[in-house]
């Protein structure tokens, strides 16, 4: 009985970029695919190139196609690798599978960038901190707790729970806040294109009349006359003026600090942002606390996770006073940004040893405070956005038709 000819897996490459000087003494470089920095470097010499440096490629590096990695993936990738870590899957093999089973490229190479990092005996957590775009600090600093705790799976765990609920937090802000926006949107398209289209049409039919027009139906037709003439210039203006704010915002510190704290002011808004800043905090300091991050560091990466300049600031300086020995609760009490109640169970918490646990239940009671005024703002923002519609709309057609109905009256 023949023996079966047992099939030899193809040996993996890599690209690699290298630099060195000819036999001229001319500086070169140049890209080339092999196993290995050693393998490219044997085949430089080859070519009569002394290598002075080798650096493989990122499997990113070049990628146009595909959107990008969103915050959302990196949530759903978390509890993919939990949940095979969890069943006894390898690290390395897990990111195989995830990649495959994504239909991003972008993802996909991510994915496979950081499982060669890994096969080349880079840990999860260096591997994760080449792409900060991806996993920012804290991200990071919990898988290296996981790591040095050996408890890598449970961590795993953690962030994607952790990740789950701050994408869902984010998901109910938005929802505040795109619905009101996109009917404002369509309702000023739809008044444009009545200004520009259906309002000329009559004010031909009005020049046979003969008599003097009601003031508001002049009105209209002059707004019409200038959208129609200069409405490109109010077009330009309106997207300067929102380059320059979204620029001023990321560039400048301190119109971020006003922008911020303005938003927690708005009527109805900034109540649900106050408590968003506060169920992050929360949550993000549970997770933290749990993962055997030592509190003045964990609240370090907490200031960045609440999505709000002046809590941001505020942590950090509880932060400042708890490195100085002070007690969390002190602390929070002092900065006055937060409710007594929270002051209050993070102070239990501390006298408990169990300030992870407590801030958990904080974050549940704010997460859902915020699912409940979301509700409540959007069922008080749809009859307001329906009167809107129906003045701008209904003002247009009254415009309109009042000249008609006045020579009716004469008639």
């Amino acid at each position: 009985m023949a023996k079966a000819a047992s099939k030899t897996k193809p040996k993996k490459e890599y690209k690699f970029k290298w630099e060195g000087t000819d036999q001229k003494g001319n500086k070169v470089s140049g890209t080339t695919t092999a196993g290995s920095e050693a393998a490219v470097k044997q085949e430089v010499r080859q070519k009569g190139i002394i290598p002075a440096k080798v650096r493989r490629e990122s499997a990113l590096a070049g990628i146009g196609k595909g959107k990008k990695v969103s915050a959302a993936d990196i949530a759903i990738f978390s509890r993919q690798m939990a949940t095979m870590m969890s069943s006894g899957v390898p690290l390395v093999q897990s990111f195989e599978i995830v990649g495959r089973g994504s239909d991003n490229p972008k993802f996909r190479d991510l994915m496979q960038a950081i499982r060669e990092d890994i096969e080349a005996g880079t840990n999860l957590a260096d591997a994760l901190a080449k792409h900060p775009q991806h996993f920012d600090k804290l991200y990071i600093n919990l898988v290296r707790s996981g790591e040095q705790s050996g408890a890598l799976e449970a961590l795993l765990d953690k962030i994607a729970t952790y990740k789950e609920k701050t994408e869902a937090l984010k998901a109910k802000i938005k929802k505040a806040l795109f619905y009101p926006a996109a009917v404002m949107v369509v309702a000023i398209i739809v008044t444009i294109i009545l200004l520009i289209y259906v309002v000329p049409q009559f004010e031909d039919l009005f020049g046979g009349f003969g008599a003097d027009l009601p003031a508001f139906t002049r009105m209209v037709l002059d707004l019409s006359e200038f959208v129609q003439t200069r409405g490109w210039m109010i077009l330009i203006g309106v997207v300067a003026v929102i380059s320059a704010l979204i620029t001023l915002k990321k560039r400048s510190p301190a119109f971020q600090r006003l922008i911020d704290r303005m938003v927690l002011k708005i009527p109805q808004l900034g109540p649900i942002m106050q408590d968003a800043a506060v169920a992050r905090f929360s949550r993000t300091l549970a997770t933290m606390f749990s993962a055997g991050v030592p509190l003045v560091e964990a609240l370090e990466s907490v200031a960045g996770a609440t999505g709000n300049v002046v809590y941001e600031e505020a942590i950090l300086k509880m932060r400042d006073q708890v490195a100085t020995g002070q007690q969390l609760n002190v602390a929070m009490n002092e900065v006055d940004l937060f409710p007594n109640m929270v002051t209050q169970m993070i102070s239990i918490g501390e006298e408990a040893g169990s300030i992870d646990t407590m801030a958990s239940k904080v974050a549940d009671i704010y997460e859902e405070r915020v699912d409940n005024a979301v509700d409540a703002l959007s069922s008080l923002l749809e009859p307001l956005i329906m009167a809107v519609l129906g003045v701008l709309v209904g003002g247009l057609v009254i415009a309109m038709y009042l000249p008609i109905f006045q020579m009716g009256s004469v008639v």
